[in-house]
């Protein structure tokens, strides 16, 4: 009986309700294609991405926790009034289907302020390339109210890759815009449907390259290495010299002693080293600077402060020129470059 006794002291722990991302991903997971993908049509970007985490995250829930996540949407759903379901999307849809997408957007921004217009809409799912190609493409003053819609980042990342000429003219546009026709942003909105909907290129996998022969090549034996670069040298001169500065970058003066590092920069013009290291972090400034004199070091640190404003692609240069005394030093034998094979000393 004493056994019977102790069965009657045992506390039961209930079982952790899943949250609201586990529950909905559950869900979904029972539904079939068809109805998951209707869905997540009515979703915005943000949900989507925590949705479909969750949904592989969810995918070999016991059939416990599947019935736990049944009742919070059995529980939720009870506190939710039948014309309340789906009312959002039907009035928005009945709206458009009456007034026209812009016209429509433009009532219902007065009406419920946290939605989005549909153009905005639209740019949130379309990528960088699309939109770059969009502002490309279409004409100037279409292209000045796109990067006048959009996020500064993501303005700055579709205006990146434009001809000079382009980006001058399309920021002089976008300045000058104040305020914009409704019929203008209803011609927007049909150019970004066309371009959402135009047929994605397959993704594809960065593969290759002279970085990754750069990498293979500092594993092989210090012998095999150079006879590799020396027949890539006879093949491709150009594409040899981008494979040698991919094996020794910048960076990687961090991996040189103190003797070897300052044989080096004694060799460096003080205006390409103090150009060069504008490009660095801190660490990287002061253990270039520790293998001089005080004197030398105050003289970099003199020319890194002239030097105010500075265009990334020089900085680049400057560091490509260091590290072409580099392997030239590491040729004639003044230095000597650890690398990753087994012969390198």
């Amino acid at each position: 009986m004493a056994d019977f006794d102790e069965l009657d002291t045992l506390v039961v722990v209930p079982l952790a309700r899943p949250d609201g991302p586990t529950s909905a991903a559950i869900l979904m997971l029972l539904l079939d294609e068809q109805e998951a993908a209707n869905v997540l049509r009515n979703l915005g970007h943000d949900e989507v991405r925590i949705l479909a985490k969750s949904m592989f995250a969810a995918a070999d829930a016991s059939e416990a926790i599947v019935e736990a996540a049944l009742d919070v949407f059995i529980e939720q759903s009870r506190s939710i009034g039948s014309l309340s379901i789906r009312a959002d999307h039907h009035i928005r849809s009945v709206m458009h289907e009456a007034l026209g997408n812009v016209r429509a957007d433009n009532i219902l921004a007065a009406l419920a302020p946290q939605s989005s217009a549909a153009a905005l809409e639209i740019l949130r799912w379309m990528d960088v390339d699309q939109i770059r190609a969009v502002v490309a493409d279409e004409h100037p003053q279409v292209g000045a109210l796109v990067l006048s819609v959009l996020v500064p980042e993501v303005a700055a990342k579709v205006i990146e890759a434009l001809e000079e000429r382009q980006q001058t003219d399309l920021m002089l546009r976008a300045a000058y815009l104040s305020s914009v026709p409704a019929a203008a942003i209803e011609d927007l909105e049909a150019v970004l449907v066309t371009a959402s909907q135009a047929k994605p290129s397959s993704p594809q996998q960065n593969v290759g390259g002279p970085s990754e022969v750069a990498k293979i090549i500092k594993q092989m034996p210090k012998p095999l290495s150079e006879r590799a670069i020396r027949a890539l040298r006879k093949q491709d001169r150009q594409l040899a010299q981008m494979i040698e500065e991919e094996m020794f970058v910048f960076e990687n003066l961090r991996d040189l002693d103190k003797k070897t590092l300052g044989t080096v920069l004694r060799a460096v013009d003080a205006k390409q080293l103090g150009l060069a290291l504008k490009g660095a972090d801190e660490a990287m400034v002061t253990m270039c600077l520790g293998t001089m004199s005080k004197r030398a070091a105050e003289t970099i640190r003199d020319e890194m402060t002239d030097q105010t404003m500075v265009k990334r692609t020089d900085v680049e240069e400057a560091q490509r020129g260091i590290m072409q005394v580099v392997r030239q030093m590491t040729a004639s034998g003044e230095i000597a470059v650890a690398g990753g094979g087994e012969d390198y000393v």
